[in-house]
């Protein structure tokens, strides 16, 4: 890896930029392991782990189409003690990141302390945003709820963690949250997850693309850069210096990458176009990025990070 590619959070340094979208290549020890053993994947990241297995939702549950995706997935994973025996037993010196998802605050609160416990010190990120849980909000559209969550996690939680987000659409919105979670020493926000409860309809058939929720699912793809170059943006407007970003959401390109960490983003990481070309994709980004560092004459992804300019 290129050295001018760096990223530090929470102490954690990683080699590169890159990395996959928790629910994408990540879900069993060998999708993890080839994560780990490419040198163009600064870290792998975790299936959100709830206490038990899931199946998840009905199938068809998930639809690619031209620029983007629609998913009703229901967080299908092996359970927390699989993934949590993963990372604390993996022996790579690539840092790796715990995602954690529950049912319940109950259950929530009764991860983390199985966390807390554990050997494992690397970054944990807590998904507060999946829209396809039937029966089940998003937890991080309700602030005080969020506030609740995250003052009772902290009183007892002191390893790095981070948290995953919904995508907010109103600048007051913004505010609001920014200013719960900067009561509170996060390692990072990850924005955005999936915009939640799309609908696509195949014309053949008369009839939603996927089974789940009567055709309602997460929209991802290159066609939500904007909404997540949007939220990156805002919060690194917003957010304590200390809270690092990971810009999630529209990667396609390098291009796309280079716009991520232009407004914000420490780490960028990719979904639905990784589901679509394979992790091959990670060394196209990388090169691709370097190329445009070049070409405008940086070294290093600092000497651009949140350098947005006005116009």
């Amino acid at each position: 890896m290129d050295k001018k590619m760096f990223a530090s959070i929470a102490n954690v340094d990683f080699d590169g930029v890159l990395i996959n979208a928790s629910g994408v290549h990540c879900q069993t020890s060998s999708e993890l392991d080839e994560l780990l053993n490419d040198e163009y994947v600064a870290a792998p990241v975790t299936k959100s782990a709830t206490l038990n297995s899931r199946d998840g939702n009905p199938k068809p549950s998930y639809f690619e189409f031209k620029d983007g995706s629609i998913n009703s997935m229901g967080l299908p994973n092996n359970g927390f003690e699989y993934y949590l025996n993963y990372v604390e037993s993996h022996r790579n010196n690539k840092p790796i990141i715990l995602s954690i998802a529950s049912l319940s605050q109950e259950e929530c609160i009764e991860l983390l302390h199985k966390v807390q416990a554990s050997d494992f010190n690397g970054i944990t990120e807590l998904n507060l945003s999946c829209p396809n849980v039937i029966g089940k909000p998003q937890v991080a559209y309700d602030f005080e709820a969020t506030d609740k969550i995250l003052s009772e996690v902290f009183s007892f939680f002191k390893k790095p963690l981070g948290i995953k987000l919904p995508p907010y659409f109103d600048l007051t919105h913004f505010d609001q949250i920014a200013a719960v979670l900067n009561q509170y020493p996060l390692s990072h926000v990850n924005s955005v997850n999936s915009i939640g409860n799309g609908l696509l309809v195949d014309l053949a058939t008369e009839a939603p693309v996927i089974k789940p929720k009567g055709g309602f699912g997460g929209v991802g793809g290159h066609n939500i850069l904007p909404t997540a170059l949007a939220n990156v943006r805002a919060f690194r407007l917003r957010l304590n210096q200390n809270i690092k970003i990971i810009g999630t959401g529209g990667v396609k390109t390098a291009e796309d990458v280079f716009a991520h960490i232009l407004c914000g983003a420490d780490l960028v990481s990719i979904g639905t176009e990784l589901n679509k070309q394979g992790i091959s994709l990670f060394k196209d980004l990388n090169e691709g990025l370097i190329k445009i560092m070049h070409d405008k004459g940086y070294n290093s992804v600092d000497e651009f990070r949140n350098g947005l300019k006005d116009i």
